[in-house]
């Protein structure tokens, strides 16, 4: 059975073309190729490139957001098959804008960056306490928070996250990951958080290693 499929599929997704991916997608299901091949050899390998490129300064968030269209027009296609076939996430992790904070495009890059390696991801939106982030902890089986936050004056609500979740007892389930404009390496290491990621794509890099990790 030819293979070719997957590198198409990757490339359509690369280049935005979500109703290309969705066919594609719709011929590798129908001429029996296998589910979780489809997701990581097309949809997910087409992401990664992007991810790389964006990190590299090679694409920039349009190309970014039109992919992200292109994966979900596959994903959403896949999705049915996908349960039936043993296809399982490849972790959990809660993302939110901190307290105070309504900025919400890095956020939504996180987002796409995790989803588009293969994770599931629990959107708490923008403005979210602190008390919101645990309920979530509590709600969800994730082992991951990102916290993002733009503005200098939203920053300590990190740090508020962190002591919410010793308080509750939670801090030893859950890795805590910061970012955002004006979050910094020593900023992280201030606040006891986990990971500090410079831009979405690290992001989703660090979630991947840690649950890589966490399955040895």
């Amino acid at each position: 059975m030819s293979t070719a499929i997957f590198d198409e599929i990757s490339l359509n997704l690369q280049q935005g073309r979500a109703k290309n991916v969705k066919d594609l997608v719709q011929q590798a299901v129908d001429t029996g190729h296998n589910v979780k091949d489809i997701l990581e050899k097309g949809l997910l390998a087409g992401m990664d490139i992007i991810g790389t490129k964006f990190k590299n300064n090679e694409v920039y968030v349009p190309e970014v957001l039109i992919a992200a269209r292109a994966m979900k027009a596959g994903t959403d296609t896949l999705k049915p098959y996908m349960a039936s076939s043993g296809v399982v996430s490849a972790g959990k992790v809660i993302v939110g804008t901190v307290k105070g904070d309504l900025h919400d495009i890095g956020k939504n890059l996180v987002k796409m960056m995790l989803e588009g390696k293969g994770l599931e991801v629990i959107d708490l939106g923008v403005d979210v306490s602190k008390e919101k982030f645990v309920e979530a902890v509590k709600g969800n089986d994730a082992g991951v928070i990102a916290c993002s936050a733009l503005l200098t004056t939203t920053m300590s609500e990190m740090k508020g996250v962190v002591e919410a979740l010793v308080a509750e007892g939670l801090r030893d389930k859950v890795k805590v990951m910061v970012g955002g404009a004006p979050v910094t390496e020593t900023f992280k290491n201030n606040i006891g958080a986990d990971f500090y990621a410079p831009d979405a794509a690290s992001a989703a890099e660090e979630a991947v290693k840690y649950y890589k990790t966490a399955a040895v």
